[in-house]
């Protein structure tokens, strides 16, 4: 850390010249994160010192003066091995200071990495470094005539032609090194070179998944990511061969001009062919893989960032609160698993119907729903998407029909599902209930509350990724991780309902406290007092700081512990609130709510010595004390009804619910078995970078149906009105 003290005024105006986030406000940052705060708390009640920056943006500087701490690390590691060696100048030394990319560092030391032996150290041991150093003056004398000088029986040189060929071969790998070199080549490589695959083994390949890459071609600069990532799995499942062709004329061409100052010289033509071996077997094998690894790692970069987004949405997706929800996980042969839950999401009823072939028991399953539906007052029944989910569905839309009280249904997306039903969390939270039971109640509560249910699933299988298998497994999680403690801590959580896989994202908190927190509720009953978690283990002062403001109690002993209000503020609150004639049992009437918006927010800030920025979000706090930020989007789409394929045609309009976002467009649920694509072109009439541009997983939108192919179950979509 010393070495980042030293360094830190220029880390932080690189950080912020790169974020594009002022000095001031990334010195902050450090600053913070340096004294033990997290992202969520800085982001919410820090915001006078950091400018009201959000998560993202904290996170980006972070990430970036993450990586100025590893460059300036390895610069100081490779400005080390190269002096250890004896072999370290002013200018190298300069040279690796000044590098702004790790690639960089790594091009300047190339030369001076301890290698594996290689045809050119070989040639060196023979004693050759002193021939090959002569060629490269590009003398007048006859190359044979210097060459007879090295040819020796001791040192296995035995004709003048072993001596040049190992005098190229150390020639060859010192233009290799050069860093001025590779960083020209990679350039003009990455900008003109065009990847291309090729069909390798038809046979892996029996359901034709990369048939379109079988002879493809395109501009490497111009490749969007999925392309990349389905080229890169194509070839990992070895079906596809795929490389990077790049102009060998114009780089050898470069190299000659380079490299030869005399073309009269005897070893001219010997160094013309040092370059073009240097080339073939050394740089160009070498630059591809470093091109292709900046493909893919952009690639994965964007991957990650669709799959971040789409995470971030469904877990916004609002909450059914307060219903009674029958959940339904659809199957053939083994049944319907059947779940009621209460409106606190405990489970009252567990069952099984046989509707479906082979057992085709239908009537039976009629009664038993019927019976259920009016035994527990149900509001609403959640239907896993799995296997036999449409024609579950077509059973509830026909039963829904003969009930006299308004029950809709939803198809829930059941991805990950099966995951957690399999659990060591789901066989402690249920231990008496088989894996589809427990897959049952999954998605009865996902309609209730979705954020709470899918932090018990591991994010990579909540289905709304592209290629989530075939990006950096860390850095995926990573991400994800963020998102979901970023989710949770905007809406914020109930101590008292709320299971440790929820409470473990709550910022400060972990796996253990969280547990610790569950235990002690159990123990000694409901939480009346956010003081009270002062007792739990392993919940100290500066941990109790950065989570109590996430942390709710509803129905406690003091009112400010419902809101998203600090304690740290409790008394400044209590101040104006007896200013104004009023209590904290007074918040969220209409008395109070009319009387603060008349302050002067100003003049107030300075009175009581808070931020205006945090004076704001005290007075929304006051006046929606239980605000849910998930409760201001749009429910989700109910239905009543169901459609098949076949009552599809061309130009019907419908309602859908986006499912998934991908690079070339939205997946969009419109209520048959398969959910219809609007690609990328067919989203707006203007022009659309990406599709997350213009949806959102979870958004409500009009399509109208462009082409349904029966044979392939496909439907392809429009949100282009027709008529304009």
């Amino acid at each position: 850390m010393t070495i980042v003290k030293e360094k830190e005024d220029f880390f932080i105006k690189s950080v912020s010249s790169e974020t594009n986030i002022s000095y001031k406000q990334v010195q902050s940052v450090i600053s913070l994160i340096e004294e033990g705060n997290t992202v969520p708390f800085i982001a919410r009640y820090r915001k006078e010192k950091t400018g009201a920056l959000d998560e993202v943006q904290i996170r980006q500087i972070l990430d970036s003066w993450t990586y100025l701490v590893n460059l300036h690390t390895r610069k100081e590691e490779v400005i080390r091995l190269i002096d250890e060696q004896g072999k370290l100048t002013d200018s190298l030394a300069s040279q690796i200071k000044k590098a702004t990319k790790l690639q960089e560092v790594e091009d300047l030391y190339r030369p001076y990495k301890q290698k594996r032996r290689t045809r050119a150290t070989i040639a060196k041991e023979k004693g050759l470094e002193p021939f090959a150093e002569w060629m490269m003056t590009f003398p007048s004398q006859s190359i044979h005539t210097k060459a007879r000088e090295y040819v020796s029986t001791e040192n296995d040189v035995s004709t003048t032609e072993d001596a040049i060929n190992g005098a190229m071969d150390i020639i060859a790998e010192q233009i290799s090194d050069n860093p001025t070199y590779r960083k020209w080549i990679r350039s003009k490589t990455f900008q003109q070179g065009l990847i291309q695959s090729a069909l390798k083994d038809e046979q892996k390949d029996e359901k034709k998944v990369y048939e379109m890459y079988y002879e493809y071609k395109e501009s490497a600069s111009k490749i969007v990511p999925h392309r990349i990532l389905a080229m890169n799995r194509g070839e990992k499942d070895g079906v596809l061969k795929v490389t990077i062709q790049s102009s060998v004329e114009q780089i050898t061409d470069y190299l000659y001009k380079q490299v030869i100052s005399n073309h009269k010289s005897d070893v001219t033509e010997y160094v013309k062919m040092s370059i073009e071996d240097a080339y073939k077997r050394l740089i160009e094998p070498s630059i591809e893989r470093e091109v292709r690894k900046e493909l893919t790692e952009k690639a994965e970069e964007r991957a990650i960032h669709i799959f971040s987004e789409n995470l971030r949405k469904l877990l916004l997706q609002p909450p059914l609160k307060g219903k009674v929800v029958l959940g339904v996980d659809p199957a053939y042969r083994t049944g319907c698993k059947l779940v009621v839950v209460d409106e606190t999401g405990k489970v009252l009823k567990i069952d099984v119907i046989y509707p479906h072939a082979p057992a085709n028991k239908r009537n039976e399953a009629e009664q038993k729903l019927m019976s259920m539906l009016r035994e527990f007052k149900v509001e609403m029944v959640a239907i896993g998407n799995g296997t036999a989910s449409r024609e579950t569905e077509q059973l509830i839309a026909d039963l829904l029909r003969k009930v006299d009280q308004n029950i809709y249904y939803l198809i829930v997306n059941e991805a990950g599902a099966s995951v957690y039903s399999a659990s060591e969390l789901a066989r402690e939270e249920f231990p008496h209930l088989q894996v589809e039971e427990r897959s049952a109640v999954s998605i009865a509560r996902r309609l209730q509350d979705p954020l709470a249910e899918l932090v018990k699933i591991d994010p990579k299988s909540v289905g709304v990724g592209q290629y989530q298998h075939d990006v950096s497994q860390k850095q995926l999680n990573d991400s994800l991780s963020f998102v979901v403690e970023t989710v949770v801590n905007q809406v914020g959580v109930n101590v008292n309902t709320a299971s440790a896989s929820l409470l473990q994202y709550v910022a400060g908190l972990n796996k253990t406290v969280a547990q610790n927190m569950v235990k002690y509720r159990e123990e000694n009953g409901k939480i009346v007092d956010r003081k009270q978690l002062k007792k739990i283990p392993r919940l100290g002062a500066k941990t109790y700081e950065q989570c109590i403001g996430f942390l709710r109690i509803v129905d406690g002993k003091e009112p400010l512990d419902q809101t998203s209000i600090h304690p740290e503020n409790y008394k400044n609150v209590e101040k104006l609130l007896t200013q104004l004639g009023f209590s904290t049992k007074d918040l969220g009437s209409s008395e109070l709510k009319e009387k603060l918006s008349h302050l002067n927010l100003l003049e107030l800030s300075e009175e009581l010595g808070i931020g205006e920025l945090t004076l704001r979000d005290i007075i929304d706090a006051l006046v929606r004390p239980g605000r849910d930020p998930r409760d201001e989007l749009p429910k989700p789409l109910l239905r009543t009804d169901v459609l098949q394929l076949e009552d599809l045609s061309t130009g019907m309009q419908l309602e859908g619910t986006v499912r998934n976002v991908v690079d070339f467009g939205a997946f969009v649920d419109i209520g048959v078995k398969q959910d219809g694509l609007v690609h990328i072109s067919k989203l707006s009439k203007k022009y659309v970078s990406h599709p997350l541009d213009i949806v959102s997983v979870g958004d409500l939108v009009t399509v109208w149906i462009e082409d349904v192919n029966m044979t392939k179950g496909r439907v392809s979509l429009t949100m282009l009105s027709p008529s304009t």
